[in-house]
């Protein structure tokens, strides 16, 4: 019985481990901190380039909301872009615009959440906190090469919308390219005269801000009133949200006032904004609302050119319904 005695009163090995393994409690680790350890853009691309390292710079947490913009703009091209494919093709300039932003959007703030497009810049200002302190600032150039090539698509949204003519338009586009390059150069400058630039950018803006506010509104209020609603929702709300951009450059690029993670989160939201939100409530307001209104008059594969009528097909005449006429003559 010894044996028995010494099985039932001596606890077994297992049974310790398992005792052991109740009492202490393994860590546990969040969906955040999951993602968070995955994120190693920063310590694959590093904050060294041409021999310059910067001192100040993006974390992990910038870097995972740069990607988390970048999944919004990429949900909002495809759910444009399907929009679009409901429409007959005359019907999609709109939709094709619209997605063209957000698609060149996603892959800058792909390229900004990997920690590339960026280039070291003294700054002017040296701030004592933390996180703004030190002689270098990381300025992602990046973000002017996306605003270069959605800014015009915008104001083409807008601008075509309110049926403005082709010479506004363009002359429109090339003073936000002047914003815009301007707007880089100021960032990329490390003396004062980078405020130089930024003036000649805010000047720039007021003049787009004057045709949005005022002429492209006559225009479009002339064309009807449902056309005239919808540019009042998307103009206004890009008038406004675009005057906030100097107020960022200014305390990001221009001032040094707040850390980079600040700046993209203060860039993102607008950009969201800007971009997925604006073409959202533009595509909504245009559901019903022919592109002929607004003269653009596209014509398909099976329809005739201009001068024999816009919904002629094949085959058929113009002065079809003149029993009496010639043929290849012409009603008066």
């Amino acid at each position: 019985m010894s044996w028995l005695t010494n099985t039932v009163i001596q606890p077994s090995n297992t049974a310790q481990q398992l005792k052991y393994s109740l009492i202490r409690r393994e860590p546990t680790v969040t969906m955040a901190e999951h993602l968070h350890a995955r994120n190693d853009a920063l310590k694959t691309n590093g904050f060294t380039f041409n021999g310059i390292s910067t001192q100040i710079n993006i974390t992990p947490r910038g870097s995972d909301w740069y990607f988390t913009v970048c999944a919004v703009m990429t949900v909002s091209s495809i759910v444009f872009v399907g929009m679009g494919l409901r429409k007959p093709r005359t019907h999609r300039v709109f939709h094709y615009i619209t997605a063209s932003i957000t698609m060149v959007a996603a892959i800058a703030y792909f390229t900004m959440g990997a920690n590339l497009g960026w280039a070291p810049t003294e700054v002017e200002f040296h701030r004592r906190d933390h996180e703004v302190a030190g002689n270098y600032r990381e300025i992602f150039y990046v973000r002017y090469i996306d605003w270069f090539i959605t800014t015009p698509l915008l104001l083409m949204d807008l601008l075509l919308t309110a049926g403005m003519p082709w010479p506004t338009v363009l002359y429109v586009i090339l003073v936000d390219e002047i914003m815009i390059v301007t707007g880089l150069v100021g960032a990329l400058v490390t003396t004062s005269y980078k405020w130089g630039y930024f003036t000649i950018g805010c000047v720039a803006l007021v003049y787009i801000v004057y045709q949005l506010a005022w002429e492209a509104r006559i225009h479009a209020n002339h064309v009807g009133p449902d056309v005239g609603r919808v540019f009042l929702w998307c103009g206004s709300l890009t008038a406004v949200v675009w005057i906030l951009y100097p107020i960022a450059w200014g305390v990001c690029e221009g001032g040094n006032l707040i850390s980079p993670d600040s700046e993209a989160v203060f860039y993102g939201i607008l950009d969201i904004i800007a971009k997925p939100v604006f073409g959202a409530i533009l595509l909504f307001g245009h559901r019903n609302i022919d592109p002929a209104r607004l003269g653009l008059r596209i014509r398909d594969v099976n329809e005739r050119i201009v001068p024999e009528g816009p919904n002629v097909k094949p085959g058929q005449q113009r002065n079809a319904g003149n029993v009496n006429a010639p043929e290849g003559s012409t009603s008066a």
